[in-house]
């Protein structure tokens, strides 16, 4: 029962004269005591019933409300048949700590308001294990017919509460989406990565305009109660209206196992990316050792014929693919993998994210709207909260490949992008295509044994004329070409002097043949240092 219950028709006749905001508590029983510090007797949620017998002055008011308070005690009951009227300063303590206070007049026995109470008490005790058997029954049948949905549906229906299943990056898997806006979700997933991140022991609780929330991790069944390092950034959370914490333990109980429902449905969708998973990883591999595109394209339709039969996919078909290049930095290994596959799986049922260790690589049908770059670096935002003070991830988005032979170029400039993502400042950077350097797009599309040709032809000898002498022509030529073939300007960056620079470079050009006065020579040696 709740305190207002107290003041329903058919209840004595009592009146409420403070904190008539908290009458919504629920009492677990009944205290009677005028003892002047009644604490240790308190086990949190009765209603304490006083005659007033401990106050001798105004202050004790104060002192007797605080324990009261301290004690989990949820309302004060004060008979008026020894001491007379409530006194205001009794009043005045009851606001301060927004305990609710009663006055029980003076023909209205204690054992009259404890009597009521352990009726209803007892009531709700037999009515909570009949629904518990049939919410139990519902529950089960809910999961299997319609999964998470129907679950959540069932309990906002039956018991008002309601709950959402949340991916880190805010993506809704369950519950009413319209009733959530994107910018609440976002403080939820930030507010439950940063107590995941530090630690704290669930649930975790975020204030909102319209109230606070719980929220409690969901990992998958595999990780057991204690998430494993990598699935934090990955594993879905339960996002539940109100503080459970203040609830009945039964109800906090049906919290909890909802939790532990999402972890097992989110266990079922993982067996169910296994497959792809492979597939990922052997494109990835197809991609690596520059294979036959035909090979490539064979691979990425069994991906889509996979996303039709195995998953109820959509029957989309694309007529070019992007490459995303990610890298994770102070994360355990396969935290950017699972990070990927959980903020993709919306925008697309066909995206191939693979690797292993620190990185990922994704392969995806481009979108009709262009790169999306933008798209992820806001997906991802979120995630900073839980990437802890040393945490942070990078990516490179290539532009669109028309067909599965430009692949292999796209990897090279999706990876390329993710360097200059890696230069910036912040926990999550990403850069697109259109932020590389012409050269660099050129460079991607050249193939891996054409590109090691070039090198080696150009730099093999300088190379290994600076093991063998311990010679520093590699970083001269690089500052020359930086300093645009200025002797002063390249000598005072290396802190040599002009004629030892000098010397320098012809020791170069004798190696290679070339003239670096020669444009064409210089653009040479730039793109062989950049394919480095």
């Amino acid at each position: 029962m709740r305190v207002r219950d107290l003041l329903a028709p058919g209840a004595p006749r009592l009146r409420l004269l403070a904190a008539e905001d908290e009458l919504d508590r629920q009492v677990g029983g009944v205290m009677t005591t005028d003892l002047q510090d009644p604490g240790r007797y308190l086990h949190g949620g009765e209603l304490v019933l006083t005659g007033m017998l401990w106050r001798t002055v105004p202050e004790d008011s104060e002192r007797f409300v605080r324990t009261l308070a301290a004690g989990g005690a949820v309302a004060l009951a004060a008979g008026e048949a020894e001491v007379g009227p409530v006194p205001d300063d009794l009043v005045e303590a009851c606001r301060r700590h927004r305990m609710p206070l009663l006055a029980v007049p003076d023909d209205i026995a204690f054992g009259t308001v404890a009597e009521f109470i352990g009726r209803q008490v007892s009531a709700d005790r037999a009515a909570d294990l009949a629904a518990l058997v049939d919410r139990h029954r519902q529950l089960v049948s809910a999961a299997g017919a319609g999964g998470l949905d129907a679950v959540l549906d069932l309990l906002g229906g039956d018991l008002d509460l309601d709950c959402w299943v949340l991916t880190p990056t805010g993506r809704v898997i369950a519950g009413p989406a319209d009733r959530l806006s994107a910018e609440d979700r976002d403080q939820l997933v930030r507010a439950h990565l940063a107590a995941q991140r530090r630690r704290h022991r669930p649930p975790h609780r975020a204030r909102l305009a319209d109230g606070t929330y719980s929220l409690l991790p969901a990992p998958a069944e595999s990780s057991g109660d204690a998430p494993q390092p990598e699935r934090l950034l990955a594993d879905w959370m339960l996002a539940v209206a109100g503080d459970v914490t203040e609830w009945a333990p039964k109800r906090q109980q049906l919290a909890d196992n909802l939790a532990r429902l999402v972890g097992a449905e989110r266990t079922r969708r993982d067996e169910g990316r296994r497959l792809r998973r492979r597939i990922a990883d052997e494109v990835l591999g197809l991609l690596r050792r520059d294979a036959d595109p035909a090979e490539i394209s064979r691979a990425l339709q069994a991906s889509t014929t996979m996303a039709l039969r195995y998953e109820g996919g959509r029957p989309e078909s694309s007529d070019a693919w992007l490459i995303v290049s990610a890298e994770g930095t102070g994360l355990p290994d396969g935290a950017v993998r699972g990070v990927l596959e959980e903020a993709l799986a919306e925008a697309t049922d066909r995206a191939l994210v693979a690797g292993a260790g620190s990185g990922a690589v994704v392969v995806l049908p481009a979108p009709e709207g262009g790169v999306p770059a933008d798209a992820i670096r806001e997906l991802l935002a979120p995630l900073e909260a839980g990437l802890g003070p040393e945490g942070r991830i990078t990516v490179g988005v290539s532009a669109p490949a028309t067909e599965a032979g430009g692949l292999r170029g796209a990897l090279e400039e999706a990876r390329h992008a993710r360097r200059i993502a890696a230069a910036r400042v912040g926990r999550v950077c990403v850069a697109g295509p259109d932020e590389l350097a012409s050269h660099v797009l050129l460079l991607a599309a050249v193939p891996d044994e054409v590109r090691r040709a070039f090198r080696s032809r150009l730099l093999d000898k300088v190379v290994a004329y600076d093991l063998e002498h311990q010679a520093d022509l590699v970083r001269t030529l690089e500052a020359f070409l930086r300093s645009d073939g200025s002797w002063t300007r390249c000598a005072a960056q290396l802190h040599v002097h002009v004629n030892t620079l000098r010397y320098r470079i012809g020791r170069i050009e004798e190696l290679t043949g070339r003239d670096l006065s020669r444009l064409e020579d210089r653009v040479d040696f730039y793109l062989a240092l950049e394919l480095a």
